[in-house]
């Protein structure tokens, strides 16, 4: 692998949604993408124990890599622990991922917005500060999905998803308030964008979904102006499961996104067993 790769990082399968964008203006970048799946889903964890965790983890993926920059596509990760892994290793930059609370309550026109998320990132006081912050004069409904990531996870490998399932996760976030409506839903975790087609089409009126990948690529293209000039080098870029041994289905997937699948586990404190025979 050759130095200095762009990491990008997530629970599952969700960051790929901005590494699709983050090719389009990072080419000229080698990536690694880390899908920590051997601890999926986060929504199950207690904090602490998933803190400890995600720091332990990224020690050993900074020591093996040496990233000129790591892209937290997580919601949940980053809600959590950016500011620990920003404190822990401070030579590194971090990009994180962060509910689009701002230009929702920007574009909103009913003064109506709901952000759908995983039940960690709901309840988290980062994002209850957002709020706060940016959309103190919008009626903002906070709703905590079980099932959405595990449905886009699914939809991801294997093309097919129960569209039923997915109105009743998106159910909650639509408000009728004094002839207002909902007119913005923030998607706050990178799994969901695979599944915009299905809640559009499950929908029980149209609304602007807001999809934060472009952003945090954008945010990405900011920071690694600042970097040294890549070098691309040859070879696929490379994607890393945690569990060491994902199905079939998620190799070939991450394969149509253009990386080879490098089939070690990782546990929490980077150490990597090799799994090949």
């Amino acid at each position: 692998m050759q130095p200095s790769p762009i990491l990008f990082f997530d629970s599952g399968i969700g960051g790929l949604s901005v590494v699709k964008e983050a090719r389009v203006l990072l080419p000229e970048h080698a990536y690694v993408y880390v899908a920590d799946d051997a601890a999926f889903p986060y929504g199950a964890w207690e904090e602490e124990a998933l803190k400890v965790r995600l720091v332990d983890l990224f020690g050993g993926l900074i020591a093996r890599f040496s990233p000129s920059l790591i892209v937290i596509a997580c919601n949940t990760a980053s809600t959590l622990a950016i500011a620990d892994l920003r404190a822990d290793y401070p030579g590194q930059p971090f990009v994180g991922t962060v509910p689009a609370i701002k230009p929702a309550a920007e574009r909103t026109c009913s003064g109506l917005v709901s952000v759908l998320a995983t039940p960690g990132t709901v309840k988290r006081q980062y994002t209850r500060d957002l709020i706060s912050q940016y959309a103190a004069k919008c009626h903002v409904r906070l709703v905590g999905s079980e099932n959405l990531a595990r449905l886009a996870e699914q939809y991801m490998r294997e093309g097919f998803v129960d569209e039923e399932a997915v109105r009743a996760e998106i159910t909650p976030c639509f408000m009728e308030h004094e002839g207002s409506r909902t007119d913005i839903v923030v998607l706050a975790c990178t799994h969901y964008p695979f599944l915009v087609n299905r809640m559009r089409k499950t929908a029980p009126w149209p609304v602007d979904w807001i999809d934060t990948s472009e952003a945090i690529a954008r945010r990405a293209l900011t920071l690694a102006r600042e970097l040294p000039a890549p070098s691309r080098g040859e070879g696929p870029d490379i994607a890393l499961f945690t569990s060491g041994a994902p199905p079939a289905s998620l190799r070939r997937l991450v394969s149509g996104f253009g990386f080879g699948l490098v089939e070690e586990k990782v546990s929490a404190e980077g150490e990597p067993g090799l799994l090949r025979s």
